[in-house]
């Protein structure tokens, strides 16, 4: 009667050996199950369908950086050929008032020299005259 109630070494090591072969048995038996199989390829798909989802999204983000760079850089172009445009039109702005500048001293000048030159003609006509 105390046997029963404490199993010696030998069967409990007996006992823990069927339990691992019984645990080995079904998993083997569930992994050699054909629907096991087909659950593991259809996984296998999915996953490389995601991959290459993936892989099209990347490429995709890959070319819109590319068509943004260009436009970025069509855009920067466009800006400097403006600027120096616009450059080119304020310089010739410049030189025509400055020509206008010169022109307008040039007839004050005349204006002055045509008085100075009268002046000096009427007092020599005085001078004269008396």
């Amino acid at each position: 009667m105390f046997d029963d109630r404490r199993p010696d070494f030998q069967k409990r090591q007996s006992d823990a050996a069927a339990a691992r072969k019984a645990l080995l048995e079904a998993a083997r038996k569930v992994a050699e199950d054909p629907a096991v199989a087909e659950r593991k390829a259809r996984r296998a798909e999915i996953v490389r369908a995601r991959e290459i989802r993936a892989a099209e999204r990347e490429a995709a983000r890959k070319v819109r950086e590319a068509e943004l760079a260009a436009e970025a850089a069509r855009k920067a172009e466009e800006e400097r050929l403006r600027r120096i445009e616009e450059e080119k039109l304020a310089e010739m702005i410049r030189i025509e008032e400055a020509e206008k500048m010169v022109a307008l001293l040039a007839e004050q000048k005349a204006a002055r020299d045509a008085r100075y030159a009268a002046r000096k003609a009427a007092k020599k006509i005085r001078r004269k005259g008396l």
